[in-house]
């Protein structure tokens, strides 16, 4: 499935950008907040995984690992969410999602390590065992992955308390990172099996209100409606 994403007169006008993505993917979901962020024309291919369409000849042949999301500008084919960010700043980078300065990315960088070194194995734990038909993970293990995860959001809540995104003032590649992932917990955490964790970060308006103000802010943006998971709605 493709279709064109190049509607709008403001929209900057590079027709040679394909994505290829799947619904639900947190890491599809990056490259998508970051095109329409960035007003960049982009061909959309919707790959459905119940049909192992990801695992196809034509997918195979600009990933050999089978996986998305995988970017295409003109002959150049970059895949791995973040590897695709970062490409994205350097050839069209107005408006950054890296910062303005050295010292401004490098603090988005550091925020992003901080995420995949202490938070995300503990996030995925959490959404296997709730979104996943065959549950790997013990309860034991649950309750640790839910500690850890809360311990991660309240330094995030600290960071939004004192500003409106996750790193300065301006929308970047530490709120991509992060929101994708959070919107996957919520989904998880909304599973009438996670009632029991789910209390120790539920609601958000009462234990992470700047989280929640923030995950508003994401959704305002334009274009975002184009980036949320089909499957979802």
């Amino acid at each position: 499935m493709s279709y064109n994403r190049a509607s709008g007169r403001n929209r900057t006008k590079y027709m040679a950008i394909d994505v290829y993505w799947g619904s639900g993917s947190p890491y599809s979901w990056r490259v998508l907040l970051a095109l329409e962020y960035k007003r960049l024309a982009y061909t959309s291919h919707l790959l459905q995984f119940s049909k192992q369409e990801h695992k196809s000849p034509q997918i195979l042949a600009l990933n050999f690992r089978g996986r998305v999301p995988i970017l295409k500008d003109g002959d150049y084919v970059v895949f791995e969410s973040l590897a695709i960010l970062y490409y994205l700043d350097l050839k069209y980078p107005d408006p950054p999602i890296f910062g303005r300065t050295p010292e401004e990315a490098g603090v988005i960088m550091r925020v992003i390590c901080e995420y995949q070194a202490y938070t995300e194995e503990h996030l995925i734990k959490l959404v296997q065992r709730f979104l996943s038909p065959q549950p790997r993970t013990s309860g034991d293990d649950l309750a640790g992955a839910m500690h850890v995860v809360a311990r991660e959001a309240r330094s995030i809540e600290a960071r939004l308390a004192k500003s409106d995104w996750v790193v300065g003032e301006s929308f970047s590649a530490a709120d991509i990172v992060i929101y994708p992932a959070l919107q996957l917990l919520l989904r998880a955490l909304a599973k009438p099996a996670a009632r029991e964790l789910s209390a120790r970060f539920l609601p958000l308006a009462v234990n992470y209100p700047a989280l929640e103000r923030w995950i508003a802010r994401v959704e305002a943006l334009p274009g975002y409606d184009r980036t949320f998971p089909p499957h979802w709605r």
